[in-house]
């Protein structure tokens, strides 16, 4: 099986996991049934796995790579795994690995793109989601990919990045225009006679 067939697969089954019915996943075989049950868990809503679970979710993953050090799908499924555990350093150290192993990944692009959004490194997130967007093999990934770089593109456009203090400054600026010239009435209002 190829790994764009894999990923297709991936994000096939990760989109019909947020319908009312959800299809069993097509995983690699290195991950255990009880990995499984989890990883199907975090795709319908991350916030039902428990700290503990989410735990025990990484060390199966991290086991399944372990194994297979060379499978961009696993690293992908782990920094998915980290993500929800709150752990974004390994998380993007699994995904940029699990890009540079198979360049051409949809998946992998896209969620690398996802966690520098998130992050709000945004020049890169754009990067990353522009290659998503050429590498879509449907609509559904195209639409995918569109959408994460119309946020990304809203989030540049708003200053909503790391490092970028906009709309911080204009808000500071505004509060200290209008409290100098409030200050400035009320001292004309108490010199005023009557």
């Amino acid at each position: 099986m190829t790994g764009t067939t894999q990923w297709s697969t991936a994000a096939n089954t990760e989109s019909s996991l947020t319908s009312s019915q959800a299809a069993p996943l097509a995983l690699p075989a290195a991950i255990p049934d009880a990995a499984r049950t989890q990883l199907a868990r975090m795709f319908r809503d991350p916030s039902l796995l428990e700290r503990p679970e989410r735990a025990e979710l990484v060390a199966h993953l991290r086991e399944a790579v372990a194994l297979q050090p060379e499978s961009a799908p696993l690293r992908v499924l782990l920094g998915m795994a980290l993500c929800v555990n709150f752990d974004g350093q390994s998380a993007m150290e699994e995904l940029r690995e699990a890009c540079r192993l198979e360049p051409e990944s949809f998946i992998a692009r896209l969620k690398f793109g996802e966690l520098l959004m998130r992050l709000r490194i945004c020049d890169q997130a754009a990067e990353q989601t522009q290659l998503a967007v050429e590498l879509a093999a449907n609509s559904l990934q195209a639409d995918l990919a569109r959408r994460q770089a119309a946020t990304i593109r809203t989030m540049l456009r708003e200053g909503i990045e790391r490092g970028g203090y906009g709309k911080m400054l204009q808000m500071f600026s505004f509060a200290r225009r209008w409290s100098g010239r409030s200050a400035k009435e009320s001292s004309a209002v108490a010199l005023s006679p009557q």
